[in-house]
């Protein structure tokens, strides 16, 4: 099985507001960047798409390093909410909607084709990869600017 890294990030200006992501795949000496916004979109929105971005673009299963500066995207999947939110109809509690139950749907397709190991970077903190991939988020994020 090939082994692929993938690098992540989402931006907002504004919350909800015009939004971006990153991605940096990477496959041995192969490096490949994707990006891409919304004009009316939440950070963790573009967090998520980041990720199901990245994922989506492998072409077979693989063994993947998935990092990732959001504690919402790692938690979730890490201690087991989202499937919890899935299995309550998408609810929190009894009284809370999940969010983003239609990003949630897709991620979860493209975590089960794949062997997915998920790595929280601190935001913001020299982390290369991370940097660059804000950089390709917010500059996406102002394409939406007026």
């Amino acid at each position: 099985m090939k082994k692929v890294e993938i690098f992540t990030d989402g931006a907002c200006s504004g919350n909800p507001g015009p939004g971006g992501y990153g991605v940096i795949l990477r496959y041995g000496e192969h490096e490949k960047e994707i990006s891409g916004g919304a004009e009316e979109t939440t950070n963790n929105r573009m967090e998520l798409t980041a990720a199901i971005e990245g994922l989506g673009c492998l072409k077979e299963r693989c063994e993947v390093t998935l990092y990732s500066d959001s504690k919402y995207l790692i938690d979730a999947i890490e201690k087991g909410w989202v499937c919890k939110w899935k299995e309550n109809g998408w609810m929190r509690n009894k009284k809370e909607r999940a969010q983003n139950p239609d990003l949630w749907e897709k991620l979860l397709d493209l975590l089960e084709r794949h062997e997915v190991k998920l790595v929280w970077v601190k935001g913001h903190d020299g982390h290369i990869e991370n940097e660059r991939c804000d950089a390709l988020a917010v500059a996406q994020s102002q394409r939406f600017k007026k």
